[in-house]
């Protein structure tokens, strides 16, 4: 196996390996020497201007090499946002009579609408926008989660719009937008790509970008509530985005995944409560973190028919002709658990995984408040954004892996706005979030 941390082993294989140091991060990256057949084709260099690995995949990589430094160490992963507790009964019941009904002559089915099947875009248009009478179910399009919409979105809008995404941000909406060609080259004085608009989010505009100063872009990609920072959006705050998106011409990419985590009844659950949304925006969201189809994978993407290119044509009619072209349908499975999501106990089921979450994000937000740390977010979300005033979020993330076992995520993965800063997931057992603040007033009581 190789090993990043072992420069000479990789150039034995054929390897030449280029050591990328970032403050204080040091990776190596490697590139292929061809030993053998070369064909004609040229790499695609949008993929080539993108930076080291993905962040979570680096986060893996940085915790293996731990593990291999400290066998016996009780790893507690507190990073990636991945859900933890078992999926409820009525919505497993959901899933297991969609698949025994793939069995029997009267209940097989194949391939299924493109676009989802009409009950669930029925079912989730009642569940989640029922305060949204300008929507149809023709809007709702399910498909197999979030992120793999945002790559299809970016297909759709191309390589020559102008893109702004929120700093700090979930990186797949910067990543995807390098893949696509939409940006410049990666810039090292500024640790941010050229040619997209980062709009800063930080305690001092209380984690909502100064739109009156940011230049015009076509497409905005909005999170509320936020990943990494747990913000949500005002009603008021959402209003301005709206306008200012209307004045501009803008298109925003609204994702909605953590949506059911809100209780403030200021804070929108959907870009759609707000008047004239429909002709500026699209939203996506997923079964995700709502019922722990992390793994199952269903989502869906909301493209209003109000929604218009500059010339007039519908931005609606294109995503049906991308999702036509480029993908089959969610699972037949996976639609049949959705379903059974949106029946009144399917929906309790799911308010208590969130509840459940929420209590974790609580306990979190609590530890950290108590140590002498500045906490944000934990509230709205489940994630708690922790401030460690202005040590570089690398070396705090080693840190905390050294000192606890404890995986957090680094806030600097998701921005030059996150340096400083430190993600906690409240995705959890409860007993391993608990061992993890005992770890954490021991290793930092003293702070």
């Amino acid at each position: 196996m190789f090993s990043a941390r072992n420069p000479a082993m990789l150039q034995g294989h054929g390897l030449s390996v280029h050591m990328n140091t970032r403050g204080n991060n040091t990776r190596y990256n490697t590139v292929c020497e061809a030993s053998g057949h070369k064909t004609g084709v040229k790499r695609n260099a949008n993929l080539g201007k993108l930076q080291a690995g993905y962040l979570f995949p680096e986060i893996a990589r940085r915790r293996n090499a731990h593990l291999a430094e400290n066998p016996d160490a009780k790893i507690i992963s507190l990073g990636i946002g991945d859900t933890t507790e078992p999926i409820p009964e009525i919505i497993v019941k959901g899933l297991e009579d969609a698949a025994r009904a793939l069995g029997t002559q009267g209940g097989y089915s194949g391939y299924g609408a493109e676009q989802g099947q009409g009950a669930l875009r029925e079912a989730v248009l009642k569940t989640f926008y029922s305060n949204c009478p300008q929507l149809s179910a023709e809007d709702i399009f399910v498909s197999d989660g979030s992120k793999c919409d945002i790559s299809r979105l970016q297909s759709m809008f191309g390589p020559t719009v102008s893109v702004a995404v929120q700093d700090p941000a979930y990186p797949a909406y910067v990543d995807t937008s390098v893949m696509t060609g939409q940006t410049g080259l990666y810039n090292s004085e500024t640790q941010q790509f050229d040619n997209i608009s980062y709009l800063k989010c930080c305690p001092e505009n209380d984690f909502f970008p100064d739109l009156e100063s940011a230049p015009a872009t076509d497409v905005v990609f909005f999170c509320s509530p936020n990943n990494p920072t747990g913000a949500t959006a005002t009603r008021a705050q959402l209003e301005e985005l709206v306008a200012w998106a209307k004045k501009n011409g803008s298109i925003i990419v609204y994702d909605a995944a953590y949506a059911i985590f809100i209780t403030d009844p200021d804070c929108p659950k959907s870009i759609f409560e707000i008047p004239g949304a429909e002709e500026v925006a699209l939203e996506t969201a997923s079964f995700s973190k709502f019922a722990g189809f992390t793994g199952v994978r269903l989502g869906w993407t909301v493209v209003p028919e109000a929604l218009k290119y500059s010339e007039g044509f519908s931005v609606r009619q294109d995503w049906n002709r991308v999702m036509t072209t480029c993908f089959n349908g969610a699972s037949n499975v996976a639609q049949g658990g959705g379903l059974a999501c949106c029946t009144p106990e399917g929906q309790e089921a799911m308010m208590n995984l969130v509840k459940y979450y929420k209590t974790n994000a609580a306990l979190l937000k609590d530890c950290f408040d108590s140590l002498g740390f500045t906490t944000y977010g934990g509230t709205n979300a489940p994630y708690v954004w922790v401030s460690f005033a202005g040590k570089p979020s690398w070396e705090t993330f080693q840190d905390i892996l050294s000192k606890t076992n404890v995986v957090t995520t680094p806030g600097a993965g998701f921005g030059v706005a996150g340096e400083g800063f430190i993600r906690i997931s409240a995705f959890g057992h409860r007993e391993n979030v608990e061992e993890a603040i005992r770890r954490f007033k021991e290793a930092f009581g003293s702070k």
